[in-house]
């Protein structure tokens, strides 16, 4: 295998002189490098890009780290994070945390052993405050997407899920419901929060009692069972519609109903935030708050690309992307 140290003895060069003409870095005269890349050229010789990136402190990669691959959403995220990464010369590596903080840690340790130049962080959580000032510690650039964390200041892109929550809530309210249920994923992350006070507000602003009997705590995984809807649905007053805070739990919803023979619309409605995908067009029945999931990608891999090269270390930048409210088929007027 033909090496640096070939090229620099047939050149009459040194085998540093070889390595920054490989990695246009340094002072070299155009003759030498002229000279060199003919060298090169002649001999066939193709630079290893791990050594280069070990000269360079890069490795044209990133990190696309994602709590679950089977969400329309993330899906969709991941894709405008890869056309953004080609587009800048960066390939892109993902993994999938599951919402499991231990699995999470997992792939913040590959990260750390594999070099990568930056992360796109999409967190299980607020326990992803470790792995985060883990990534901080090793000073690897990272931008959170979806999800904010308490006591860690970085780039991000988040929706607004209070305000879209709001609007959803709203929406049903017009509709004539007053008993609205909110199945919502857990409070440790900053999405169901936000998610929760636009539920909350949106009572409020229309003189409409809060009853907690009607909040659920269930993750933002797809239901298990139906018997999980049950502490709403035997209610003295069960609901008349419910907001699912995403769009599995949406459709273990309207699952779960259907296995009971409760009707949507027509014995409850259903409104859920992020929409599903390609299953929209094909299907457009869940009324949603949807978000550029695209965007979120893209937008943050833009972001990313900006802080490494630039070699940013304070300045951060919050995105907010506005939800849209698509009123479809699984909300109905009551009375």
């Amino acid at each position: 295998m033909i090496t640096i140290y070939d090229i620099a003895k047939r050149a009459n060069v040194s085998a540093m002189t070889v390595s920054r003409v490989i990695n246009n870095s340094g002072r070299i005269s155009e003759k030498t490098k002229a000279k060199v890349k003919k060298i090169m050229e002649e001999l066939n010789y193709v630079p290893n890009s791990t050594a280069r990136s070990l000269v360079k402190q890069e490795t044209k990669t990133l990190s696309l780290l994602i709590t679950d691959v089977t969400n329309p959403f993330y899906t969709t995220l991941a894709r405008g994070a890869e056309d953004a990464a080609m587009q800048l010369g960066y390939k892109l590596l993902l993994g999938n945390s599951d919402e499991n903080l231990v699995k999470e840690k997992e792939y913040v340790d590959i990260i750390l052993s594999t070099r990568v130049d930056g992360v796109l962080f999409a967190p299980a959580g607020d326990g992803s405050l470790d792995h985060l000032q883990s990534l901080q510690r090793h000073r690897i650039p990272f931008v959170l997407l979806d999800r904010e964390v308490p006591g860690i200041e970085s780039d991000m892109v988040v929706g607004e899920s209070k305000e879209g929550a709001r609007q959803l809530v709203g929406h049903l309210i017009k509709l004539g419901h007053k008993r609205i249920a909110l199945v919502n994923g857990s409070s440790t992350i900053s999405t169901a929060r936000q998610r929760f006070t636009g539920y909350w507000e949106a009572l409020k602003l229309n003189d409409i009692p809060f009853d907690e009997r009607l909040v659920m705590e269930l993750g933002y995984k797809q239901l298990e069972d139906a018997s999980q809807l049950d502490p709403l649905l035997q209610l003295e007053a069960p609901p008349t519609a419910i907001f699912a805070a995403n769009n599995f739990l949406a459709v273990g919803i309207v699952a779960a109903l259907r296995s009971k023979r409760i009707r949507v619309p027509d014995h409850m409605s259903i409104a859920c935030f992020d929409d599903l995908g390609l299953a929209s067009l094909l299907n457009p029945f869940l009324t949603v708050a949807s978000q550029p999931a695209y965007q979120f990608g893209f937008l943050g891999t833009q972001l990313l690309v900006e802080r490494i090269q630039q070699k940013l270390d304070s300045n951060w930048r919050k995105i907010i992307l506005p939800s849209e409210l698509i009123a479809r088929e699984s909300t109905r007027q009551l009375g």
